[in-house]
């Protein structure tokens, strides 16, 4: 797809060439019956300048490559209209190559947009976390000490925010195909929020991006096709607050040592069990953590509404691991897959993987 829209570009830009030289009458072209003054030369040359430096930017990855793109596309089409009889049929590569322009501006609007709740979100992290001891949780229920002892809290920074990175698979429906995704969360450990961007391959050659935001114990959820059509937009309603509250809750697994924070309160179930309890502005979610015999993590259980509209009903949902591994000294779950428990049957709708994990970042973006 890359290489495919460069080389439109490029080619549309060479194409352009040609009506500088009508003008100029460096050469004879039989192609353009109709005559061009040198003034519209001069525009030709300007569009296939344009393209060319929109190609080079483009393949360069450069933000700025769409501005000049929309240019030379609306100059392209203003002297394909002045020679319409001979030029009318660069009008469809100016459609193709303004429809990704305009989708490439979305994405790029989307992005400030998460730059700045990023920042929003992660401005009042402490920039000196205290050193965890064995004293700070020992209050709590025996297997959740025994957890955080076998993922290497001890000796080591309270974790007060993260940046972690995401691959895997989700699907909308059970019956639905599987779609590739990639992701970006921030977490504010002390103050709980987070911003989780994702990008997903949703058909062939066109790409979802969404937003899970949870803020001030309110949350957002967006999602736009094509960087442009919104798919999904629900924002601080019940179900959507008490549903981020709870992907918070459940994530804690990532940074054990915010299991101890004043905001989570544990309640033991038996010897492999415990119920946690996230209390934040008068509202509270709870589900079950349970573990296996060393103390780690094997699922987190919670009634979760399902979906975000105001008529959602909950039902079960579960965080299950699949397997561990050690990020900057921390053993956490980095493989997992989340189900519903559904009336129907079980549906399995995501499947992910971290794959880099940073603790008490420096550099917010």
């Amino acid at each position: 797809m890359k290489f495919a829209f460069s080389f439109i570009l490029l080619l549309h830009g060479l194409i352009h060439l040609i009506g500088f030289v009508k003008a100029f009458q460096f050469a004879s072209i039989n192609q353009l019956t109709q005559s061009i003054s040198k003034p519209i030369g001069i525009l030709w040359l300007l569009t296939f300048i344009l393209l060319v430096v929109g190609a080079i930017s483009f393949i360069l990855k450069k933000d700025w490559w769409f501005f000049v793109v929309i240019i030379a596309v609306v100059l392209s089409q203003i002297v394909i209209v002045m020679s319409w009889k001979d030029a009318k049929f660069g009008t469809m590569p100016n459609v193709i190559i303004l429809l990704v322009s305009i989708s490439a501006f979305g994405n790029y609007h989307f992005n400030v947009m998460i730059k700045k709740e990023v920042h929003a979100v992660m401005a009042n992290s402490s920039n000196n976390p205290t050193i965890i001891s064995k004293e700070d949780y020992n209050h709590l229920p025996e297997i959740v000490q025994k957890w955080l002892n076998t993922s290497g809290v001890v000796g080591k920074q309270k974790v007060v925010s993260v940046r972690l990175k995401q691959t895997g698979e989700m699907r909308t429906k059970p019956d639905a195909s599987w779609m590739p995704f990639k992701a970006t969360q921030y977490y504010n450990i002390e103050h709980p929020s987070f911003i989780w961007c994702t990008e997903v391959e949703a058909f062939s050659n066109i790409k979802m991006i969404g937003r899970d935001k949870f803020n001030h114990g309110k949350g957002s959820m967006l999602i736009k096709l094509a960087s442009l059509i919104p798919v999904v937009d629900e924002s601080d309603n019940e179900q959507i607050n008490s549903g981020t509250m709870l992907r918070f809750l459940g994530e804690v697994c990532w940074f054990p040592s915010g299991a101890s924070n004043d905001y989570i309160t544990w309640e033991t179930i038996d010897s492999t069990s415990a119920k946690a309890t996230f209390k934040m502005n008068q509202k509270s979610v709870s589900g079950v953590f349970k573990f296996n015999l060393n103390g780690d993590i094997v699922s987190f259980e919670a009634d979760r509404y399902y979906g975000g509209g105001k008529n959602t009903k909950l039902e079960k949902w579960v965080i299950s691991v699949e397997d561990y591994k050690v990020f900057e000294g921390i053993k956490i779950p980095y493989k997992c897959r989340v189900t519903w428990k559904l009336k129907e049957g079980d549906f399995n709708w995501l499947n992910l993987e971290i794959v880099d994990m940073e603790y008490n970042i420096h550099e917010i973006y």
